[in-house]
């Protein structure tokens, strides 16, 4: 099996590399990304650095290859402060992408990361498989569309696609403090070195996350999974987990740590990140996707640093 991951360089296009190395039935690799990325040493892979919206460099990473996992994006609050970049990037290549793999081999599996910012907040209790849209940031709302025309494309017999909403992927180490959410990952290394964090949450705020390893898995997953059932955008198992009980699991971990950790909510922060209810997925359990299993499980495999 051949296998494409565009937006390769970042964090989990690193950990979804890392993980198609160490899997024997995959043949070929082929990763690209905007900036120059590492590969692990094998045979196996092709490193292309360029734009997926440029045709040529497009056609090089995917021609040929049996899945293509695309992680690429302009995210929350970059796609907020810019509108024409995030459109250029999120709709007009993405759709570019689709419509390149319908016209070259519409058998081609195409894994669409998409964001559970698709929801409308507040969100009901709760959150199921049909749960209503409302993105309100264009973030969300640009996802959103390439969703529906990916489900379009599958249910025309174009190109075996499907969509994935994982929740907040633990825990990128020095995580861009533009991004909103990037308290939450700091939480995990903070305590880990020992050192002090306040959080614009409170203890019983509750969110719901994911770590690197589960979440690369579930791609995999996606991109080989041998059928699909007609739904093809749904949200990822995740844990909905308080900042209370996450500094415990990260306390047992960590018992050493001196790490002082203090609650000062904002209201703003809370509702975009603390204000999480229930999650099930019925569809993604069916077809064998996974979460951690709890807070405990979840910081065990957030933390690479710790197994490698």
């Amino acid at each position: 099996m051949k296998i494409a991951v565009i937006g390769a360089g970042g964090f989990v296009g690193q950990r979804v590399l890392q993980l198609l190395a160490a899997t024997p039935e995959v043949t070929a690799i082929s990763g690209l990304d905007c900036v120059d990325f590492t590969t692990p040493k094998d045979a196996r892979f092709a490193m292309h650095v360029g734009n997926f919206a440029d045709p040529a460099t497009r056609a090089a990473v995917v021609d040929g290859v049996d899945a293509v996992i695309l992680l690429a994006a302009i995210l929350g609050g970059a796609a907020e402060a810019d509108y024409r970049l995030a459109r250029a990037v999120n709709v007009e290549a993405t759709l570019d992408l689709f419509e390149h793999l319908r016209d070259a081999n519409p058998a081609t599996r195409m894994v669409f990361a998409s964001t559970i910012a698709v929801y409308a907040k507040p969100m009901p209790d709760p959150v199921t498989d049909a749960t209503p849209f409302g993105p309100t940031m264009v973030y969300g709302a640009q996802k959103l569309m390439m969703e529906v025309a990916l489900s379009n494309f599958a249910a025309k017999g174009w190109l075996d696609g499907v969509s994935l909403r994982p929740s907040g992927v633990m825990a990128r180490d020095g995580a861009d403090a533009g991004l909103k959410s990037a308290f939450i990952s700091r939480l995990f290394w903070c305590v880990k070195r020992g050192e002090d964090i306040t959080l614009p949450v409170a203890p019983e705020s509750r969110t719901w996350l994911t770590s690197i390893d589960v979440v690369a898995q579930n791609f995999i997953h996606a991109a080989t999974l041998a059928e699909i059932g007609p739904n093809r955008a749904f949200t990822l198992p995740a844990i909905a987990v308080t900042f209370a009980e996450l500094e415990a699991a990260l306390r047992r971990r960590f018992p050493g740590s001196a790490s002082r950790i203090t609650y000062q909510p904002d209201p703003a922060t809370v509702a975009l990140f603390g204000s999480y209810p229930a999650l099930e997925t019925d569809t993604a359990d069916r077809f064998g996707f996974v979460r951690d299993m709890d807070a405990d499980a979840l910081v065990a495999h957030a933390m690479l640093e710790e197994k490698t």
